[in-house]
């Protein structure tokens, strides 16, 4: 991989596995929208970045300073990873080979823990058009306003924002019964009591067990948080897809385990693979 300053957008070369939609529409994030060109724009750590793959070169450019793409940008698409390298361990059926190779260029996004966590609670019984609604007024009536690209953009509210507000104070965003479910976490996070930077540290089973003491949080957005906000790369969410896919193609007594240690990779494969309907033509 190489990386070269373009005066206003940092291009990326000689890296096989990054693919903008694959990345930003496979389930794993939500503040991210790609206009008619297929440049996708949004937010994370408080920054906003414009993204795109040049079809001919294959090179990604991701608009802003080297800085910026330093600071932000390269730990955020976890760049320093070989990603293909991981797909050909995962190749351990014909199974997986369709799915890996359908899904090439997913990459695990390491986003903010408290934005990951939030933004699953609310996923819950959710669909993904409805998710990004929701997220989208969290951090417009309640996050920072920045401008980029002469269009402004919000941050992600905090936990120490959120924390101290009541559920008529986000009856705005229309998130329902999630309300409650958001500001108990807020505060737990707030008060201490729960550490997710410190959980980021330890085993992955403590940390599912720890974020299923929040209300509201069950077993799959407990696994979406510690796969997607703690970057524990073990963490296998489960649902509808999932739970189908597993079926139809392991059976009973299913284990993760055969996938170790990128069993949060393989299940980024397979749920793209299955949700894309490729699957069941193959």
């Amino acid at each position: 991989m190489d990386i070269f300053d373009r005066g206003g957008e940092i291009e990326i070369t000689g890296i096989s596995d990054f693919d903008p939609v694959r990345v930003f529409e496979c389930g794993q994030c939500f503040r991210w929208e790609a206009d008619n060109g297929g440049v996708y724009t949004g937010v994370a750590f408080d920054h906003a970045a414009r993204v795109r793959k040049d079809a001919d070169s294959g090179s990604v450019f991701i608009a802003g300073t080297i800085s910026d793409f330093e600071a932000v940008w390269r730990g955020y698409f976890d760049l320093d990873r070989d990603y293909s390298e991981i797909r050909e361990q995962l190749c351990i059926d014909d199974f997986m080979r369709r799915a890996t190779r359908f899904g090439a260029g997913i990459r695990i996004l390491r986003q903010d823990k408290w934005e990951a966590l939030c933004s699953f609670i609310i996923s819950q019984r959710n669909n993904i058009p409805r998710i990004k609604q929701i997220v989208s007024a969290l951090c417009r009536e309640l996050g920072d306003a920045f401008e980029f690209c002469g269009e402004t953009f919000y941050t992600f509210p905090s936990a120490d924002r959120l924390a101290s507000l009541d559920e008529e104070s986000l009856a705005p965003i229309r998130c329902g019964y999630r309300a409650s479910y958001i500001l108990h976490a807020a505060r737990t996070v707030t008060s201490g009591e729960l550490d997710l930077e410190a959980l980021a540290f330890g085993p992955s089973e403590v940390a599912r067990a720890t974020l299923k003491k929040l209300h509201g949080v069950g077993d799959k957005v407990a696994d979406c948080a510690v796969l997607f906000g703690l970057h524990m790369l073990d963490s296998f969410p489960l649902d509808v897809w999932m739970n189908r896919a597993v079926a139809e193609n392991y059976g009973p007594g299913f284990d993760p385990g055969i996938f170790s240690p990128y069993a949060g990779i393989a299940q980024q494969y397979i749920f793209y693979y299955t949700r894309s309907g490729a699957a069941s033509i193959s």
